[in-house]
């Protein structure tokens, strides 16, 4: 795992002598994301800089060091990440007698003979990993950047007034003397709506993010970008998937998905360093440490976090999995001074606004597992591919009734929803739950956030996409802004697929999983100098998981089936069966208690106005409304939104 930034300039641009302390400058400040070295290649005469930061995982020896030259000098690559069947891709090259004579045993160094040997596209269709890299081409004198199928990890690149720029995060590119910082008023209200900057938006004018399962192609540097090319479509693996389910009964099916599984994991757990795993107890991260600990011949580390609020705690449900299966067990509980002392720290962790309010305790996670470990497996990936969010169970249900009412009275209804006071709102949330044959479970679809939602939806996939949605009118409240669209806004694009659960488990796989849980696991564990892994997104389980039935992952109320009957030939499901509350933290508490004056600074009317992005009126009006108990209605979701903006706007200066 590294980190990568680079530039490639006309005549007039930074070159030669000039370029290296600038590449320097730009590589330090993501020396998190590599600390064991660095290391850097300048062609003046093309005007190309590569620099790369190492946090050695794989071949330690001074043979892993990059920029990688090819064998026959003519390609050059900076690469973050990990290839999990290099060895496989290895034997190929030297059965086909196309293997250079290797100099060590890296994974950087068999992708760059697969490139020579047959060609950019083809070498990252068969690689499978967790990547993105940038290659200079020395002959055809081109620039070729990608990123790996589910985006697990980042590439920015842009164009800057002599040249063009490229790397793992903002910070990096920052630091280079053209970069143009203006705020981009589109991806923040974007931001404002889905609590990330989807891709392929920045923060940045003229900033993009690779998009997940592409690469790109530069020839002239003074030519505008040209638009990324596929080679891997997860729409195409959704809507292939579904036309050739398996005709296989779930026992062979368990048996099948066991079988992947295990051997996923065990490419994945191929390290020359230290490694463990994140375990909440849950359903997807006990699978992972359940077939690592059972092909290992040690006890596996595991590590998971606490709260002292009993509600919110899931560490006495880690701790008994882990006693089950045997694991080395570390834990660490989160208090308020943890989350005082994390918050203003956020900004400069993330790089870009973002505001999945688990990245705390994700970040807390990330510390402890690196103070033994060097790599780290987590269990990210199951909710997208094999059903496990609860919005996949609840929103057709209550689709199917809300449908059945008029849309006059649905809007009065959600009016009336969103207005009533909260000594109603249990009540009423209660009759909603067992409508939904749920009781006692909490909902994606709590009374709070009804209103609106019952307001404006006129389909599913409405419902579907204002579930995803903080703010009800980003574009309204961020000044200047001009309204825009993400790739949840454009249906035409959207797979075609039959059941309205499995359109939402891919557009969440396509949106929510890279652009929202992966850049948290990458910022947060890069930021401690961890390599996470997500043995879940591998493409084999991904194609996999594709074609089984629809029932082999949602079941009635029984999410993510399949996946459980694989975890409880291991784990007992007295241990597991319990509702999911995902990685949630006391946000309104936090915010009303020890947060509450670092809040009050950052949302402060006169702040507001004087920096000019947001109308003042109902960010305040929000405020109150916690401030006076109403934290019912999520408005401590809206405001970390707001927060973490204001934070990372401060911190940016």
């Amino acid at each position: 795992m590294c980190g990568i930034v680079g530039f490639w300039v006309s005549e007039s641009g930074l070159r030669g002598e000039e370029a290296l302390p600038v590449a320097r400058r730009m590589a330090d400040t993501i020396a998190h994301r590599g600390p064991d070295s660095d290391g850097y290649w300048v062609d003046a005469d093309a005007g190309i800089t590569l620099a790369h930061r190492r946090l050695a995982i794989q071949d330690l020896s001074p043979a892993g060091a990059q920029p990688m030259i090819s064998a026959s000098g003519r390609y050059v690559i900076i690469f973050n990440g990990e290839i999990y069947n290099f060895q496989e891709l290895r034997r190929t090259l030297e059965d086909a007698g196309q293997a250079p004579d290797w100099r060590g045993h890296s994974d950087t160094e068999v992708l760059l003979a697969c490139i020579e040997a047959w060609d950019v596209e083809t070498a990252l269709k068969r690689s499978i990993g967790m990547f993105a890299f940038a290659l200079w081409d020395r002959k055809a004198r081109r620039v070729i950047l990608a990123r790996d199928r589910m985006g697990e990890k980042p590439l920015y690149y842009g164009q800057i007034r002599d040249g063009f720029l490229f790397g793992s995060q903002l910070s990096a590119l920052k630091a280079h003397p053209s970069f143009n910082s203006e705020v981009d008023r589109e991806a923040t209200a974007l931001f404002l709506r889905y609590a990330y900057v989807p891709a392929p938006f920045s923060i940045y004018q003229g900033i993009k993010k690779l998009p997940a399962g592409t690469w790109l192609e530069i020839e002239d540097v003074a030519a505008p970008i040209p638009s990324p090319k596929p080679y891997w479509s997860f729409t195409d693996v959704a809507q292939s998937g579904e036309q050739a389910l398996l005709e296989i009964g779930e026992a062979e099916a368990t048996d099948q998905l066991d079988t992947i599984l295990k051997g996923v994991v065990r490419s994945q757990m191929v390290s020359d360093v230290p490694l463990g795993a994140f375990l909440s107890g849950g359903i997807d991260s006990s699978t992972i440490v359940a077939l690592m600990q059972t092909q290992s011949s040690r006890p596996i580390r595991s590590f998971s976090i606490g709260f002292e609020d009993e509600a919110l705690n899931e560490a006495e449900y880690a701790a008994a999995v882990a006693q089950h299966l045997g694991t080395d067990h570390t834990e660490l509980y989160v208090t308020e001074k943890d989350a005082l002392d994390v918050a203003p720290q956020l900004a400069g962790v993330f790089d870009e606004p973002f505001s999945d309010p688990s990245q705390i305790p994700t970040l807390l996670l990330s510390q402890l597992t690196r103070e033994h470990v060097t790599v780290a497996m987590s269990g990210d990936g199951g909710d997208e591919s094999f059903g496990g969010y609860n919005r996949y169970l609840n929103a057709p249900r209550l689709w199917s009734k809300a449908a059945q009412i008029p849309m006059p009275v649905r809007q009065a209804v959600g009016t009336m929803l969103d207005n009533l006071p909260s000594p109603f709102v249990a009540a009423i949330q209660s009759v909603i739950q067992t409508l939904l044959k749920n009781p006692g479970k909490k909902s994606d679809l709590a009374l709070a956030s009804l209103g609106h939602r019952l307001r404006h939806a006129r389909t599913i996939d409405d419902l579907f996409v204002l579930l995803m949605s903080e703010w009800e009118e980003p574009f309204d409240l961020v000044i200047g802004s001009k309204e825009c669209g993400s790739l949840l806004d454009d249906r035409a694009s959207w797979p075609s697929l039959a059941r309205p659960e499995a359109m939402m488990m891919a557009l969440d796989a396509m949106t929510y999983l890279p652009d929202d849980i992966m850049v948290k696991v990458d910022r947060s564990s890069m930021s401690a100098s961890l390599e996470a892994r997500a043995p879940l997104l591998d493409a084999r389980v991904v194609e996999f998981a594709s074609r089984l039935p629809f029932e082999m992952k949602i079941s009635g109320r029984t999410g993510k089936q399949l996946l459980r009957n694989v975890l409880y030939r291991y784990v007992p499901p007295k241990l597991i069966e319990r509702p999911k509350r995902g990685f949630r933290i006391p946000l309104d508490e936090w915010l009303l208690g020890s947060l509450r004056d670092w809040a009050e600074d950052l949302l402060s009317e006169e702040r507001l106005k004087s920096e000019g992005f947001f109308q003042p009126q109902p960010i305040r009006a929000a405020w109150q409304s916690l401030l006076n108990g109403k934290s019912d209605r999520q408005f401590g979701r809206r405001l970390w939104s707001v927060l973490m903006f204001q934070s990372w706007l401060s911190a940016s200066r």
